[in-house]
This record gives structure tokens, sequence and C-alpha cells, in this order.
């Protein structure tokens, strides 16, 4: 049997409901308002929130798909989705087992983990120009 809790979402009684899907969010929404306004990023561990069962999925679905994805091999398998509003993107981090190990919303333009780093950059114009030299 399900119920109907005040947000609106089932819940199954004897599973916790901790009512942080619709605050969380709003937070994304102010996030994502800052962003515009002044360039302030954000990031929010998904991980650190207490949270039901199902609670974290609901965030997803709410959260949508959109047309940006990147798969990434650092440490372990990562991915970067972006959601259905721009500039909100969802970051997990798996470790060589396929386990989840960290798991994040990032509110910015396109989030770190894609971005080059300065030293791979560097490395990356040695190695071409000894490519070219030869």
């Amino acid at each position: 049997m399900q119920t109907q809790t005040e947000s609106g979402c089932s819940a199954t009684p004897g599973k916790v409901v901790t009512g942080n899907v619709i605050p969380l969010l709003h937070e994304v929404r102010h996030a994502l308002q800052q962003l515009l306004d002044s360039g302030q990023e954000m990031v929010i561990d998904l991980r650190s929130i207490p949270m039901g069962p199902g609670e974290e999925d609901r965030i997803a679905e709410q959260l949508g798909r959109g047309e940006v994805q990147a798969r990434l091999s650092a440490l372990g398998p990562s991915e970067v989705v972006e959601t259905r509003y721009p500039g909100v993107w969802l970051v997990t981090h798996h470790n060589n087992d396929g386990e989840i190990i960290g798991k994040f919303i990032e509110v910015c333009v396109i989030p770190r983990l894609v971005t080059a780093q300065h030293e791979d950059i560097r490395a990356g114009l040695q190695a071409l120009s000894v490519q070219l030299a030869e």
C-alpha cells in the first residue's frame, strides 16, 4: 500500500521519506539564478544530504536529461549528464568495481571534470611539439 506525502510523492509505509526532494530542487533553482546573476557556481553533494530510498532517483527524474552526456575514465569511470535545465549537471563517480563513490549536482556552465587542466594542456603541447619535430 502506498500513501501520499505532503509534497505529492508516494511513500510506502515503513520507508523513510525525508522530504528533501522539493527543497533541494528549490536550492538548484536558486543556484541557477546566482549563476546567471554573478557567475557563481555551486556543487551539491547528494551523498551528504539525508535521503530516503528512491529520493535520489526522484531528484534525477525531476531534473530529467538534456542533450549533453560524457563518460570519463579517471580513477574509475565517471558520468556527466546535462539535465533538462541547461547549467544543471548530474555528475556520478564510480570506483573500479562500479560502485558509486560520489554523486553531485553541479550548477555551472561546464563541470570542472570535463575541462582540461593546465598541466594536461602543457603535456599535450609538449607531446604535439615532439611529434611535429620528428
